[in-house]
C-alpha cells in the first residue's frame, strides 16, 4: 500500500484553505447576486480566452491544461478506465484517485475535457506563466485549442517523458517538452552523478573483491569500470 499512497500523495491536490470560508462567503452575498456573476470563480472565468494555458500546482508537481471556452479544460490526465471499458458513461466520469494511480503504473493515460473547477480541484489556476520562460512563441488561442481538441482520447502516458505539460506545451506552442522532467532529471544528476558517489561505488567494488572474495573477471571489471563511469559523467 505504501507505493499507492505515496503516489496519491503526488498527485492529488490540496484543497485550498479558504475553500470554506469562500464558500460562506459567496452563501452570504447570494441573495444581492445579478445573473452570471459567481463571485471571484466567474471573474475569473470571464478572463479566460479560449487557448489559454492553465496551470495547476498539485502537492510536489504541477498539473497543466488548454482552456477550450464555455468553462471547459482538456487536460492530459492518467486513467486506467479507456483501457478496462468502452463504456463512455464511465470515461466521462471525474477521475477517481484508483483510476488515476493505475492508469500511472500502466502508463495508460487520455486527454479529456473537465469543467475549470474539476479541473483545478480546489487549487489556484495560473494563466499562461509558461510564455515568461519558453523560447517558442505561443501560437493564436484558435489553434492552440483546436489541437487540444483534436487529442482527445486514450493516448500512453509517462510520468517523466509524455505528460500533462508535454501535452499542452505542444498544443501552445508546437514543441514537446517538460521543465519539469528536465529539473528531476536534472536534480537525479547531480545526487548520483557526483564525484563522491563515484568514489563510494570505488570504495564499494574493493570491499566487495577484496573482502567478501566475489573475484572474478566480471566483478573485477564492473568494480572498475562503474566508479570510471560515475567519474566521467560527474
Amino acid at each position: 500500500m505504501f507505493p499507492l499512497q505515496l503516489l496519491a500523495l503526488i498527485f492529488i491536490a490540496t484543497p485550498s484553505r479558504d475553500d470554506g470560508k469562500d464558500k460562506k462567503r459567496t452563501d452570504g452575498q447570494e441573495g444581492g447576486r445579478t445573473d452570471g456573476q459567481e463571485g471571484g470563480r466567474t471573474d475569473r472565468k470571464q478572463t479566460l480566452r479560449r487557448g489559454d494555458l492553465l496551470v495547476v500546482p498539485r502537492t510536489l508537481f504541477t498539473h497543466f491544461g488548454i482552456y477550450l471556452g464555455g468553462d471547459r479544460v482538456a487536460h492530459f490526465i492518467p486513467d486506467i478506465m479507456p483501457v478496462v471499458s468502452s463504456d463512455q458513461r464511465q470515461i466521462s466520469q471525474m477521475v477517481t484517485n484508483t483510476r488515476l494511480l493505475l492508469g500511472v503504473l500502466t502508463k495508460c493515460g487520455s486527454v479529456r475535457v473537465d469543467s475549470l473547477d474539476d479541473f483545478a480541484y480546489g487549487s489556484e489556476i495560473l494563466v499562461n506563466t509558461t510564455d515568461k520562460v519558453c523560447s517558442h512563441l505561443p501560437l493564436q488561442g484558435e489553434e492552440v485549442a483546436a489541437r487540444a481538441e483534436k487529442l482527445q482520447g486514450h493516448v500512453s502516458y509517462s510520468l517523466l517523458w509524455y505528460n500533462c505539460e508535454h501535452y499542452v506545451m505542444y498544443c501552445r506552442y508546437g514543441t514537446v517538452m517538460s521543465f519539469q522532467t528536465f529539473q528531476f532529471c536534472k536534480t537525479v544528476r547531480s545526487l548520483l552523478l557526483s564525484r563522491r558517489v563515484a568514489k563510494v561505488t570505488a570504495l564499494l567494488g574493493a570491499w566487495l573483491l577484496f573482502y567478501v572474495r566475489a573475484v572474478s573477471s566480471c566483478s573485477a571489471l564492473l568494480a572498475l569500470l562503474l566508479p570510471f563511469l560515475i567519474w566521467m559523467a560527474s
